[in-house]
């Protein structure tokens, strides 16, 4: 079967900048699986007429029968003559990743390299995470940053929608969330807490913050659909919790003196209002999110208040626990299970590790590798994202060159050379869905600072999510990086100066006579 693949058609708005005399399969990011290039150069028609795609030819479906199921859908073959282009896909997925590699091709420099490029994923989950919590920046920026995944065959946005700094997200059910915890005093979440934690509404002159109606999340996540691209929302619990008990402190801890507990860090497992405040907004979050994943945090709770608590102490003693710490294994199994029954696929923080892990929850580690090789050990699906290598709210470069970051530099270096399969056994590496680059905007509260964080560092998950470990080389991908920023740039988006990048970033050295140097 035949089609033309309407995505391809060329926009005369967006400038092509051209770094070499010609583009092709060896300029792009990610690098694809296999590629040959012929003599000859092609330059695409603007309406897409000479881009044709063929679904599920026989030929086809045998070359790609020995993938697995996830990189079989994402496979294609894209060849380039001198009588136009064809793509070849088992599903209009595939066709769509070879769409964007040729356009990749396109925007580095209209003159394209006959070449024939046969491509799949090397892991089905190739994410980002966004952190609107701490920074909102509305939807406009999530899908500015949605076409970007696309372009780099990415498939899976991460958007971190609850947390103490603000909840962005409506709820019919729970408008106080909207009305008095989506708007706070201070820029950045820092800023909020030296001032002591101050919420107030979209009135105040003062106020910074926002959030997302559910038409604006229909509208992002049918955007995203359009590219391929699925959306895992995070709902926060029982950690991060502290603007749900500001919001509805008839459902915070309780002390001896019978009064709520607004300033409680985690929600009140003891409390059965919990549990229906958390099974309804899960239920619209349900209705809102189509893709099978949903994630509950389940990092960082404090647990002080649990063993003050009259209730928690209750719901200790009725399920025998002996020690708070199991309060948190309750709550992820019983929302699981809420869940479990909804069709919907769990995802928590490499904590959950610790507290009972349900049977069929995901765990996305986060504390450097550890929790996923253990879970990964013990039968369970995992998405690495270490702080490690992955955190891409950490500096990029030399710290006094770099706007305020957290923890130490982990440039784009560092990043790449990071391996998802790193310390797991061989009889594991099934259950490493992939990895996820995280973008946490405690320090960053503008649209701006947030693209100089994710790219280049972006470009490198990419590539690591899509190109086998074997065919990954720094100094190649670098010199592809510096081309693609370029592009980039010239489309709007606001990227870290890889070209001013210091030694010691390029490098790991200090030095030019240090034997591992080579001068870019």
């Amino acid at each position: 079967m035949i089609y033309k693949l309407i995505s391809i058609v060329v926009s005369a708005a967006i400038p092509i900048i051209s770094l070499s005399a010609s583009s092709g399969p060896d300029k792009i990011i990610p690098q694809p699986v296999e590629y040959s290039i012929s003599e000859g150069i092609y330059n695409l028609k603007p309406d897409g007429s000479d881009v044709k795609v063929y679904l599920n030819s026989s030929d086809f479906a045998a070359k790609v029968s020995d993938l697995p199921d996830f990189a079989r859908e994402e496979a294609y073959e894209l060849i380039v003559g001198k009588k136009g282009v064809k793509i070849y896909a088992m599903t209009e997925e595939g066709a769509f990743r070879a769409s964007q590699a040729l356009e990749m091709m396109r925007l580095l420099d209209r003159d394209i390299q006959y070449c024939t490029v046969f491509d799949y994923p090397r892991f089905q989950h190739r994410g980002i995470m966004l952190d609107e919590s701490r920074s909102f920046k509305g939807k406009d920026f999530v899908k500015k940053q949605i076409d970007a995944l696309a372009l780099l065959r990415m498939n899976v946005m991460h958007l971190h929608l609850t947390d103490a700094a603000g909840w962005r997200l409506q709820i019919d059910a729970y408008p106080n969330l909207t009305d008095h915890v989506a708007w706070r005093v201070g820029e950045t979440y820092h800023e909020w807490e030296g001032l002591g934690y101050p919420f107030t509404n979209a009135e105040d002159p003062d106020a910074y913050g926002g959030f997302y109606t559910k038409d604006d999340i229909r509208e992002i996540v049918a955007y995203a659909a359009e590219r391929h691209i699925d959306i895992i929302p995070e709902i926060e619990m029982p950690g991060h919790s502290m603007e749900v008990n500001r919001a509805y402190p008839e459902i915070a801890c309780v002390g001896e003196d019978g009064k709520p507990r607004p300033f409680s860090w985690d929600l009140c497992v003891g409390n059965e209002g919990t549990f229906k405040f958390l099974e309804t907004v899960l239920e619209e979050v349900i209705e809102l999110f189509p893709y099978k994943y949903i994630h509950i945090g389940g990092d960082e709770a404090v647990k002080k208040d649990w063993g003050e608590c009259v209730n928690c102490r209750k719901r200790m003693q009725e399920e025998g626990m002996t020690h708070r710490n199991e309060l948190q294994g309750y709550l992820i199994r019983r929302i699981e299970k809420f869940l479990n029954e909804r069709g919907r696929t769990v995802i928590g923080w490499d904590e959950i590790v610790e507290t009972g892990l349900p049977e069929e929850a995901v765990v996305m580690s986060w504390r450097g590798t550890p929790g996923g090789v253990k879970a990964a050990s013990e039968g369970h699906d995992v998405i690495m994202s270490p702080n490690s290598y992955v955190y891409l709210d950490y500096y990029q470069d030399l710290i006094r060159k770099e706007p305020k970051a957290v923890g130490h530099m982990q440039s784009l270096r560092h990043v790449y050379k990071y391996d998802p399969l790193e310390g797991i056994a061989p009889e594991y590496h099934h259950h490493i869905l992939g990895l996820q680059g995280n973008l946490w905007c405690e320090l960053i509260p503008y649209a701006a600072h947030a693209e100089y964080m994710l790219y280049p560092r972006a470009f490198a998950i990419a590539e690591i999510g899509w190109t086998p470990q074997d065919q990954r080389e720094f100094f190649n991908f670098r010199e592809r990086c510096l081309r693609l920023i370029t592009v980039f740039r010239a489309m709007g988006y606001n990227t870290f100066d890889l070209f001013n990048e210091s030694l010691r970033a390029q490098t790991g050295r200090l030095r030019f006579d240090d034997p591992t140097f080579k001068l870019l």
